[in-house]
């Protein structure tokens, strides 16, 4: 990832605007299939409102993604609230349940990918020429990554799943085992 050609754009007295992208990627042994969804909730030059980057297509879909500042020593618990108006995260919801009862989604990967235009796919422009810059594939901000910890809301509107970081490790139990010096006899007594 090339984020140093991100920086020195943004330094720029005019800078591209920023591009935010999102995946949504089941796990095969939680929802039965390893299906990944792309999406941004932004516009787009094409008629039917995607964007190519990298040469995947991120679909137009009205989402909301908040809460990704980092605070004082805590990890960042994102929302994420989809559209559900035409109950296309209801069908993706039943499909899961299916496999396992109650799932909710719980488990898939989202990813956060923000790039600027200037970098896009030149498939995004008329005549594929990108005339903020050159297309380049890996200048983009390090990805966020994150796992649906919970589907927090549903209704005919919307669907709103509250993420957690990767790293976030709260409510994960490790096994009960009592740690010993004849199995651990390198470490020494802590001299504080």
């Amino acid at each position: 990832m090339s984020s140093s050609a991100i920086v020195s754009n943004l330094q720029n007295i005019n800078p591209s605007a920023i591009i935010e992208l999102f995946t949504l990627t089941l796990d095969t042994t939680l929802h039965g299939a390893s299906t990944v969804y792309r999406f941004h909730a932004g516009s787009s030059l094409n008629d039917n409102g995607k964007i190519v980057w990298a040469g995947n297509e991120y679909l137009r879909f009205p989402v909301k993604a908040e809460g990704f500042q980092y605070g004082k020593g805590q990890l960042p618990r994102p929302t994420l609230t989809v559209s559900n108006a035409l109950g296309t995260i209801t069908a993706i919801l039943l499909n899961v349940n299916a496999t396992t009862t109650g799932n909710d989604l719980t488990g898939a990967t989202v990813t956060r990918i923000r790039t600027l235009a200037r970098f896009i796919d030149a498939v995004n422009f008329p005549s594929n020429v990108n005339p903020y810059g050159t297309p380049d594939a890996t200048a983009e901000f390090p990805q966020e990554i994150y796992k649906i910890d919970r589907k927090a809301a549903e209704n005919r509107e919307i669907v709103q799943f509250e993420l957690a970081s990767v790293f976030d490790l709260a409510g994960i139990r490790a096994p009960k085992r009592q740690c010993t010096r004849t199995d651990f006899p390198s470490i020494g007594t802590f001299n504080g």
